[in-house]
């Protein structure tokens, strides 16, 4: 309470003095503000000036953003010469100390800088949506990618585990929370309040997601679960399932992740969902002690990518044939059910045998396997939803998170990119 009572104190000392800053020709430009604010020694005129660089960014346009930008790139770096000095002192006395030193003189001044801003309240928003700026510039101007690496230094702190709160999202959930779950499912579209409904009410439908305190009412990722009594073999049986049906709860035996998804985009590369379905997981099992199977139903977005692109890779000359022979087939509902065995051959050794470096090509399979899941079945016509047929021919995917497992997949597909897979597809694997 009295923390509360102390930040309400900071946002009415904030407001009170916003009107010293003005907008027009008499305002200070924001590089004159940060300067500002890294010369200022008083806690709560930093805490002002903080809020005064926030309010002043969130008035720049595109040009103007890249120019903030590159002014933290270019002018608030670390001091070459205190770097230099604490290296060579190092060197000349290893000792844990001077690395201290050494390690607190590299870094760079944009951290303090951030820090600085983060003390205003409300700031974390502010410097997760300046981030979402930050990423959409990155492409055309790759000198920036020191500023990005600094925020997600202290994203990864400011975020940890620790911080974040699980809650379950259900029909009781206040409106302003629900109304952002439907905006922000990024994997099957909820149209309107009633497909929300039928996705949280039923008593075979959960959905939880993490939120951290100083987003207020913005979940950060959800997961949408469904409690069936066998693995599923296709979207529209969960999604047009009215879960009606009273059942004894006991006769639930798998848990099914079929929608996972991230909510803010200044948040990308900060590690949230691995957390995420572990402790879901623990608490579905303490829950429902009849549910031994803990599955997803996944898309594949990688794999029309994947047919699309010339990309060098050497194949095995089968899969290469029949790589070829599924990309001559149209893109629609009919092919996918007519030639479901040759999509699902392809799509098998797509997820086990396409890489990024050692990894999956597939976004989705390096998430769940980088979790410790395995590859448990392959679905054709799953998703005959345009979406689904545009970006893997309708095929979808089971991940499986056998809990005795997922440690040691995890450690052998981190070290070497090994992928556990259910001994039923070797079949249709080609040999490399």
């Amino acid at each position: 309470m009295a923390f509360g009572r102390f930040q309400d104190f900071l946002s009415s000392l904030v407001k009170r003095q916003r009107g010293l800053f003005f907008t027009g020709s008499e305002a200070s430009s924001i590089a004159e503000l940060l300067d500002k604010l890294m010369g200022t020694v008083g806690e709560v005129s930093g805490i002002v000036t903080a809020r005064q660089v926030l309010d002043h960014y969130a008035e720049l346009e595109g040009e103007q953003k890249l120019e903030f930008f590159q002014n933290l790139e270019q002018n608030f770096n670390a001091n070459e010469a205190v770097v230099k000095l604490a290296f060579e002192t190092y060197e000349q006395d290893p000792s844990s100390a001077n690395l201290n030193q050494l390690s607190k003189a590299a870094e760079p001044l944009r951290h303090e800088v951030l820090r600085r801003l983060n003390s205003t309240p409300d700031a974390t928003h502010d410097l997760v949506a300046m981030r979402t700026d930050l990423l959409k510039l990155l492409r055309d101007h790759p000198e920036l990618r020191a500023v990005n690496e600094d925020f997600i230094r202290l994203f990864s702190s400011w975020f940890g585990r620790g911080f974040l709160i699980l809650e379950t999202i259900n029909w009781s959930t206040s409106a302003a929370i629900l109304e952002r779950i439907i905006r922000y499912e990024a994997v099957h579209e909820i149209k309107d309040w009633d497909d929300l409904r039928r996705r949280i009410d039923p008593p075979n439908r959960r959905c939880f997601a993490y939120f951290h305190p100083a987003l207020i009412d913005e979940p950060l990722i959800f997961v949408e679960v469904a409690l069936l009594k066998d693995v599923p073999g296709s979207i529209n049986s969960i999604l047009e399932d009215e879960g009606s049906e009273v059942v004894d709860t006991s006769e639930y035996n798998t848990a099914v992740f079929y929608g996972i998804s991230n909510c803010q985009p200044g948040l990308k590369s900060i590690t949230f969902g691995n957390f995420l379905i572990k402790q879901v997981v623990q608490g579905l099992q303490g829950e429902f002690p009849s549910i031994k199977t803990f599955v997803t139903l996944s898309p594949i977005p990688g794999l029309q990518k994947w047919l699309n692109a010339e990309t060098g890779e050497e194949l095995p000359p089968e899969l290469g044939e029949l790589k070829d022979q599924v990309n001559a087939l149209p893109a629609g509902e009919e092919a996918a059910e007519e030639h479901g065995d040759l999509i699902r051959k392809l799509a098998v050794n797509f997820l086990l045998q396409a890489k990024r470096g050692k990894f999956p090509a597939d976004p989705v399979a390096r998430f769940h396997l980088g979790n410790g899941a395995s590859v448990h079945q392959l679905h054709t016509g799953a998703d005959l939803s345009e979406k689904g047929l545009s970006q893997s021919r309708g095929a979808m995917v089971n991940y499986l998170y056998d809990i005795k497992d997922i440690e040691t997949n995890h450690e052998h597909y981190a070290t070497n990119g090994d992928i556990e897979f259910n001994d039923k597809l070797k079949s249709l694997l080609v040999k490399a």
